[in-house]
């Protein structure tokens, strides 16, 4: 019988820099986590802390981890084939088969593209799905923008609004916060959408006001807490949120669930 708490190293095999501060890992594994789900990554000596991943296949996981802490600078400086050690997947994830007959719009803000960015290249992998994606991303400037290249290959299949918070000289494109912007995604019927939204608690927030106004209704929003977990079996209490544990209950809530987790 497996241990739960007992993690597993896993070789780097493969690591690129996505800004100053994000980092895309390759490892080596066979798990194979939902959408959204997490795994808890640390180095013997140092720490351990809650990551999403961000890309899987056949005997690999990506995790891009953005250094700002003591585990994840120390992460930060591993280079390949060094090990990192795993255990997971944890927590509820997107309920992707319930949007394979709707409409799908992905908002996230900054590093939040990260835990959404498996489930968008699952349905652009497939034409009918893609046919039915829109994606909202919104970044701090033009240097944190994640996953760059990928995210110009994703605006040639469906529509993909990206935008900065403010004006700079190295950026030609939308600007202002995402809130702003939810009024240009194209929505052919609302009563087949479901929206996912990704990011800061106050951006998650308003992002759903602004969805709330189009006529999106509580129950085809789904937001994803990202922040307070930590040993991601309920056990620690730390990611405790009223009577729910988000690294169990979630870290996927449906919204009318999520509005009434009192932080």
């Amino acid at each position: 019988m497996n241990n739960a708490w007992v993690p597993v190293a896993n070789r780097i095999t493969d690591i690129i820099k996505e800004t100053d501060v994000e980092y895309t890992f390759t490892l080596e594994s066979s798990i194979r986590p939902d959408h959204g789900q997490f795994v808890e990554v640390s180095i013997p000596g140092i720490g351990e802390a809650p990551i999403s991943v961000s890309g899987t296949g056949d005997g690999w996981i990506q995790l891009t981890i953005r250094a700002v802490g003591h585990l994840t600078c120390a992460i930060s400086t591993c280079k390949v084939g060094e090990q990192l050690f795993i255990r997971g997947p944890y927590g509820v994830a997107f309920p992707s088969a319930l949007y394979e007959n709707a409409t799908l719009v992905v908002a996230a803000g900054g590093c939040a593209v990260a835990p959404v960015r498996t489930l968008i290249r699952s349905r652009l992998a497939d034409k009918k799905l893609a046919a039915n994606t829109r994606l909202l991303f919104g970044f701090k400037n033009p240097e944190s923008v994640l996953y760059k290249d990928e995210i110009d290959e994703w605006s040639k299949l469906v529509q993909t609004i990206v935008t900065i918070d403010k004006e700079a000289c190295s950026w030609n494109g939308r600007t202002g916060l995402i809130t702003s912007h939810v009024a240009d995604v194209d929505i052919p019927d609302l009563s087949q959408t479901h929206v996912v939204i990704v990011g800061p608690p106050v951006m998650m927030k308003y992002t759903s006001a602004q969805f709330f106004s189009r006529g999106i209704k509580q129950e085809q929003i789904w937001l994803s807490f990202e922040r307070r977990m930590a040993c991601g079996l309920g056990k620690c209490g730390h990611c405790k949120i009223d009577n729910s544990y988000v690294c169990v209950d979630g870290p996927v809530f449906r919204y009318d669930k999520a509005l009434h987790l009192i932080d």
